[in-house]
């Protein structure tokens, strides 16, 4: 595929923004009914993950799988306010997802672009094609194809746990009635502190199979971690005009 056509790379930071910290600050502070109230709030919150999941889609012609479960999941909290559903149904829902992302992690091991591809593996931290010229180069892609089904394993099981620790973190939490003042102030709570536990738990699993991808692919290459990870482009260009030979990228 030459360059022209490939499609652009994702910014995964910008990713989270929309899917996830913007449509939940939304939920949990301009939601009340001195602010945006409860169906605005909702409408607000839903087009953060929709409209990023449609402008990614024209940029790179295919679907988001964290703009969909981050919909749903605005959809559904949103919904389940308005419907004033008790505790208990959105602790279901803050384990359903977590355990939804690491079924489709695992499913997709065998896939054409695993999901591991997309959380992990990602060209906006991964030199990608460097690494894959010198896989294909050392014939290791049957090596490698096995470290990054053992970092998918790991990616579920973060998300496993994250799913667990979601579901006592809301019957914990979401004690008043449905609807009350006190539950939508529980609510609130309820939000930021899953993303505190996630932050504390979930996302140190991730950094340990990141670190094991790319410890893995060091060993399966023979680049170091600098030639492994993404150089930004003012780095090269600086490096270039100082007469700084780029790494060999075909070094085996």
């Amino acid at each position: 595929m030459s360059a022209a056509t490939k499609p652009k790379h994702e910014n995964l930071w910008i990713n989270l923004i929309c899917n996830l910290i913007i449509p939940t600050a939304i939920l949990s502070k301009a939601s009340g009914d001195n602010l945006l109230g409860p169906k605005w709030g909702l409408i607000v919150a839903v087009a953060f993950p929709l409209g990023y999941g449609i402008h990614d889609f024209i940029q790179r012609r295919r679907l988001n799988f964290i703009s969909l479960v981050g919909f749903a999941s605005v959809l559904l909290s949103g919904g389940f306010t308005l419907m004033k559903l008790d505790g208990f149904w959105f602790a279901v829902k803050d384990a359903a997802f977590p355990t939804l992302i690491g079924l489709a992690v695992l499913a997709s091991m065998r896939a054409k672009e695993p999901l591991v591809h997309e959380m992990l593996y990602n060209p906006q931290v991964i030199d990608v094609e460097k690494v894959d010229a010198v896989l294909n180069a050392r014939g290791a892609q049957v090596d490698f194809q096995v470290l990054m089904r053992s970092a998918s394993k790991l990616l579920a099981l973060a998300m496993f746990v994250s799913a667990i620790l979601n579901y006592f973190l809301a019957r914990y939490l979401l004690v008043s009635p449905a609807g009350s003042e006190a539950f939508n102030a529980e609510l609130a709570k309820m939000h930021w502190a899953s993303l505190i536990v996630m932050v504390l738990t979930s996302l140190p699993m991730m950094m340990y199979a990141l670190w094991r991808l790319l410890k893995g692919v060091e060993r399966l290459t023979g680049l170091g971690l600098d030639d492994i990870m993404r150089q930004p482009t003012a780095k090269k260009a600086e490096a270039a005009e100082n007469g700084v030979p780029p790494p060999n990228d075909g070094a085996v």
